[in-house]
């Protein structure tokens, strides 16, 4: 019935039919991106009464600060569980970061046995709530450099609510 020629014929067209799609979807895909499409003004605008110039305006959100005064303990500590994989509490016990056991007001780099990359030495002087703010927002944004693989926090009530946590630590 079928011998091995045969076999050979239907696997190559199938194969070629197959790379036939894959490369007309490539070209399709090229030529549908290649011709600069939505570079460049509208053609034709049409003015609205009353619409502002297109400036947006960005919300910023509240104030750090006022955030950081109704910060929530008890929520901080369970921010505080993605920090306990890198970092401990106890003093002088460091993880694969330092022990953040009274962090807020300490000098930046200031635990001993720790090897510090340099890179938070040359940002700042002491981990103040603001600075320490915008450290966990993005750190390696914050301190270019810094050996921390963290990427962030995104939400502001989360960062305040976990260095009111680490705050009330050492009173």
């Amino acid at each position: 019935m079928f011998d091995t020629m045969t076999m050979t014929k239907v696997l190559g067209a199938l194969c070629g039919t197959l790379l036939l799609f894959l490369l007309g979807g490539w070209v399709a895909e090229s030529i549908y991106h290649a011709g600069g499409h939505g570079d460049h003004e509208q053609a034709y605008v049409i003015p609205v009464e009353g619409a502002d110039s297109g400036d947006v305006v960005v919300d910023a959100g509240p104030a750090f600060e006022e955030v950081f005064a109704m910060a929530d303990i008890d929520s901080g500590e369970g921010q505080w569980r993605a920090c306990s994989a890198c970092h401990k509490l106890a003093v002088g016990e460091n993880g694969t970061g330092p022990y953040l056991y009274g962090v807020v007001g300490r000098d930046v780099a200031s635990v001993d046995a720790f090897d510090y990359s340099g890179a938070l030495i040359a940002v700042n002087d002491v981990w103040t709530p603001e600075e320490l703010n915008l450290f966990l927002e993005n750190p390696k944004g914050y301190a270019p450099g810094t050996a921390m693989g963290y990427n962030g926090m995104r939400k502001i009530e989360d960062r305040a609510d976990l260095i009111a946590y680490l705050d009330s630590l050492d009173d």
